[in-house]
């Protein structure tokens, strides 16, 4: 026998008898079941959309945050599209934490993926529960035939949009013959007390983990005629709060930048709820004149709360990035290494768990432009323990190299879309290219300064300034390297890529000028000529991965001309 969709809901209809007496297992079972096709829609759509959004909305983020309004919008917008908060949450966390952005501005993006939450309420408050089916199916049928990575993301959005308007019709159904159960009505009335309701909602949200869960259930009750409109409004404030549980217990045990943005999120929806909370009959006379469905006056409210309070803590922004500074202060390092950023738990998402492999590839980054700084003083002029400094920091581009390596390589063992797998190989070479780099510098040029140590060799002002300008113009190309690789500028990687004339100069003038300094009367003119010129050699390779490091950043079909 075929089981359909119509057939799931009536089987939850006849939850009350003739004589008004309820069947708790199909009314629970109705509800459990309808909540988790629900949730399952909601992770087959958000996922979809993140895939669908991909680099653009990483981008649309890190370069619309001149301020703090702007960066709330574009936190709104982006979190819109892919509709999930500790989404938007985590790429701000990584533009935190690779110096994209302040944490003033973070903020503002925080503030406004709280605005962007509410489209979910303004969906699913849309009575289109009867077209549920046909939207899974639709989308089934274009996941399953697709050819191409991009129609069948766009399936999986559909389907998941149908599953959660399935989810709320047997959620509705299974919920309906409360209606007249005496209890039942009761406990719904103790609901309009605010608190209470708003406590409700709160443990509700922080059990399922989705505060899309907690609205979806509270529209499907009012549009059962089960709940206020009051109750409803409270129900939902202690959604958000709820939500904030959530985002404390994703931030346990992460970088001091993750638990920031966690506190900034839990801040905002814990005093946003309890202000609003002696003002729910106000804002539920607001909603009442705009007029329309009772789901739909709910979601109205869930609107217009999120957008005031973002637009009230706005204007505090500073404040409230000192109060979290102080919450929350750096951590020292460990005196081992251990990656931070590198999440297992998020490996099933590729498009999250790539974002966190980049933000360790930044801080191994990090350690590698810090060797390339003190290295060419040390090689120089500096003592054997200057050198040693180098070595050292380079065992943690090692082993940072292998944390980052071994994390990719479970991201692709998983099935990814075209996109992701590429974003992954870039990854994958970026990481190589700058451990690269580290090698060059701890083998080649730290070996040139122990030689330069034991033979002390003295390096002429003129060669001095030449492999210093030298050296300045390589580690400003591994700047922008990283900034390329950070933002995917496409404008930093060219440039990297055009300094490759400008460092051939470089390194030819010098040729010229230890070519004539050959025929200068110094006993140890030869053995200085291969040490500077060795020196040079190392510069222009550790350039050439720079601009390896660069090409990332820049789409393939250019790569050829760049």
């Amino acid at each position: 026998m075929t089981v359909t969709g119509a057939t799931l809901i009536a089987a939850v209809e006849p939850a009350a008898d003739e004589a008004g007496t309820v069947d708790w297992f199909l009314v629970v079972t109705g509800l459990i079941g309808g909540l988790a096709v629900f949730l399952f829609g909601m992770d087959r759509l958000t996922e979809a959309l993140r895939v669908a959004a991909g680099r653009r909305l990483r981008l649309a983020l890190s370069r619309m945050t001149r301020n703090r309004v702007l960066g709330a919008l574009s936190g709104a917008g982006v979190t819109a599209v892919i509709q999930s908060s500790s989404v938007t949450t985590v790429l701000v966390v990584g533009f935190i934490s690779s110096g994209v952005m302040t944490l003033s501005q973070g903020i503002g993006i925080i503030l406004g993926a709280n605005v962007g939450t509410t489209i979910t309420a303004q969906v699913v408050a849309f009575s289109v529960t009867r077209y549920a089916l046909l939207l899974v199916g639709v989308g089934y049928g274009l996941s399953f035939f697709a050819r191409s990575d991009r129609l069948r993301v766009q399936g999986n959005l559909v389907m998941g949009l149908g599953l959660i308007f399935f989810g709320m019709s047997v959620m509705g159904a299974a919920m309906a013959p409360l209606r007249t159960y005496e209890p039942f009505i009761d406990l719904m009335a103790a609901m309009r007390n605010p608190l209470l309701a708003l406590l409700v909602g709160l443990t509700f949200t922080a059990l399922v983990q989705s505060s899309s869960a907690t609205t979806g259930v509270v529209i499907v009750l009012a549009s059962e005629g089960l709940i206020t409109t009051e109750a409803g409004i409270a129900l939902v404030l202690g959604a958000n709060v709820g939500t904030s549980v959530t985002a404390q217990l994703a931030a346990i045990g992460k970088p001091p930048e993750a638990v920031r943005a966690a506190v900034v999120h839990s801040l905002f929806n814990l005093i946003g709820a309890l202000a609003w909370l002696p003002f729910i009959g106000v804002l539920n006379g607001v909603v009442d004149s705009i007029g329309g469905p009772l789901a739909r006056q709910i979601a109205n409210a869930h609107t217009i709360f999120n957008v005031t309070n973002t637009v009230v803590f706005l204007a505090f922004v500073p404040q409230l990035e000192r109060l979290v500074m102080r919450l929350v202060p750096d951590r020292p390092e460990p005196e081992r290494l251990q990656p931070r950023y590198l999440d297992d738990s998020l490996v099933r998402s590729p498009t999250l768990a790539l974002e966190r492999a980049r933000l360790e590839l930044l801080r191994m980054t990090g350690r590698v432009q810090a060797m390339l700084g003190d290295v060419l003083p040390a090689v120089l002029d500096g003592p054997a323990d200057a050198l040693d400094a180098v070595e050292r920091l380079d065992d943690e581009v090692d082993q940072l190299h292998g944390q980052i390596i071994v994390y990719l390589g479970k991201v692709g063992a998983r099935s990814l879309d075209a996109r992701s797998a590429d974003e992954l190989m870039d990854l994958m070479e970026a990481t190589n290219n700058l451990e690269a780099i580290g090698d060059l510098i701890e083998t080649n040029l730290v070996s040139l300064g122990r030689t330069r140590l034991s033979e002390d060799y003295r390096v002429g002002p003129t060669s001095r300034k030449l492999i210093e300008d030298l050296h300045h113009e390589v580690s400003l190309a591994l700047d922008l390297a990283v900034a390329a690789l950070v933002e995917a500028n496409e404008d930093d990687a060219k440039t990297v890529s055009g300094m490759k004339e400008s460092i051939n100069a470089r390194a030819q003038e010098f040729a010229r000028h230890s070519t004539d300094r050959l025929s200068a009367p110094d006993a140890h003119r030869v053995e200085l000529y291969r040490f500077e010129t060795d020196v040079v050699t190392q510069l222009r390779r550790i350039f050439y991965f720079a601009k390896r490091t660069a090409r990332v950043a820049i789409p393939p079909a250019e790569q050829a001309t760049s």
